[in-house]
């Protein structure tokens, strides 16, 4: 199929199929090197100048934002470049405030008065402040202080979850590869119903996939020279191991030598097979390597689908990459240069406030003034079992999920899981929930969606109609867990 050269992310929004990925610049400056912003961000001209003008950069990415804001100043000519950065917050409460103050660092950081895409990650879906990130920063959009909204690592559940909620988010960066195949299933057909569009990065698997390492012997963990060879080592491992990896190399060795390009070329340009995919981040080490010649052949490549089926016929020897997209980040195994998140964050708040009475037993309000109404907590653990109230999918005084009705079941079990994990408990100890459905026609995507989050824990549920509190809520959980540990 051969290749447009731009893709649309939003209505006003053009993009090269190749952005440039800029988080090298933290790992080039990670031994306390500081990159002279100016200096370095003159190496960003080339790129621009060969038709690759969008960078992607972050708040934690080094001094990604200050080089690309030079850029903008010094050396930015004819056609405007693209800048996307991203803003990771901290676990726990996030406030409007929160949201203004890293919005304005970013402005400060790349000399710019608007953004064209800032993408928002989330570290934990049981904490609903991550709707209230997604909720303040929609409000800013609309007031004109960036042009586009967009997530990062976000599973295809939450990504629908927002979506049907009426936050308008054009893109989902997440990683997709040869290897990871994760963006091919539920996100792909999510995105299709949509029209958000995936960014895809670790196309090249942090530089595995490539020539250099066609019949290599396999390196030890100690030896990798960079965070991102750390991190995709493990994608390896998870995937099945070095011998595979290797198989999976020589596959498209063949296919790179019958179009004369590099296995990279073919790593980045079968990603772009993926309808939902607007475009490949390829990372840049700039002012160290340039990799722009090699890098335009992806958009010459021209595959066949005997190309195509003879990479699948190896990836299918593969093991899946586990959990659903971003989960590496979120839960183990975690598929990160360290193998956890000690070098991301160093814990994670609690959800709710323990209120315990002195004897054996705590509760939990949710601060609602149907609690003091009807004279009831949002949950109440009582020496090893835990009792979570009905729930609905509220937050604050918004609804969750449109009218659908999975969307709706998974922040339902989302917040039980928060009130859990406040406990020291886990979804892992819930032997019993009952489900009451508004209407019966609903009663299988919500099965469903109850299935998928409880999938090998099997508790003793009961599912039945109900005329529930309030037009819109579909679904109403109560759950019952038991503390093991």
């Amino acid at each position: 199929m051969r290749l447009e050269k731009e893709a649309t992310l939003a209505a006003n929004l053009q993009i090269p199929r190749i952005i440039t990925g800029l988080w090298q610049i933290a790992d080039m400056e990670r031994k306390d090197t500081i990159l002279d912003p100016k200096g370095t961000a003159q190496h960003m001209v080339p790129y621009v100048e060969n038709g690759l003008y969008a960078f992607d950069m972050a708040d934690h990415y080094g001094s990604s934002e200050l080089i690309a804001g030079e850029f903008k100043r010094h050396f930015e000519q004819g056609k405007s470049a693209k800048l996307f950065t991203k803003w990771v917050p901290h676990p726990g409460k996030i406030t409007l405030q929160d949201v203004e103050k890293a919005i304005d660092l970013s402005y400060h950081r790349l000399k710019e008065n608007s953004i064209d895409l800032l993408q928002f990650h989330a570290w934990q879906y049981a904490d609903p402040s991550w709707i209230d990130g997604l909720q303040y920063l929609e409000k800013i959009r609309q007031n004109g202080q960036f042009n586009h909204l967009g997530v990062t690592n976000f599973d295809h559940i939450h990504l629908k979850m927002a979506l049907d909620s009426g936050i308008p988010i054009v893109s989902n960066q997440i990683c997709h590869s040869l290897l990871d195949r994760r963006a091919e299933g539920k996100m792909k057909e999510v995105c299709l119903a949509s029209g958000c569009k995936i960014l895809a990065f670790g196309t090249l698997a942090g530089g595995f996939l490539t020539d250099k390492w066609l019949g290599k012997k396999e390196p030890n963990m100690e030896d990798l020279e960079t965070w991102s060879e750390m991190k995709y080592k493990r994608f390896i491992d998870a995937a099945g191991g070095w011998d595979l990896f290797q198989n999976l190399l020589q596959a498209a060795r063949k296919v790179a030598d019958k179009h004369s390009v590099s296995v990279a070329n073919i790593a980045s340009r079968f990603v772009l097979e993926n309808e939902a995919v607007a475009a490949v981040i390829i990372g840049a080490r700039l002012g160290q390597r340039n990799h722009i010649r090699d890098n335009l052949k992806i958009l010459e490549i021209d595959l066949d689908q005997e190309d195509i089926e003879q990479i699948k016929e190896t990836q299918s020897k593969l093991n899946p990459i586990p959990g659903n997209c971003g989960d590496e980040y979120r839960k183990p195994p975690f598929l990160t240069a360290s193998g956890d998140l000690s070098h991301h964050l160093e814990a994670f708040p609690k959800v709710y406030e323990v209120i315990a009475d002195g004897s054996h037993d705590a509760r939990i309000f949710s601060g609602t003034p149907w609690e003091e109404f009807a004279g009831y907590c949002r949950a109440v653990k009582s020496r090893d079992r835990i009792h979570v109230s009905g729930t609905t999918a509220t937050h604050g005084a918004h609804l969750i999920g449109g009218d659908d009705p999975a969307s709706q079941t998974h922040f339902i079990i989302d917040k039980i899981e928060g009130v859990l994990l406040s406990f020291g408990s886990s979804l892992e100890e819930v032997v019993r929930t009952r489900i009451f459905v508004k209407r019966m026609k609903d009663w299988e995507a919500v099965a469903r969606a109850h299935g998928s989050r409880f999938n090998g824990i099997y508790p003793a549920n009961t599912l039945v109609q109900a005329d529930l509190v309030g037009d819109d809520y579909l679904v109403e959980i109560e759950a019952e867990a038991v503390i093991r540990n």
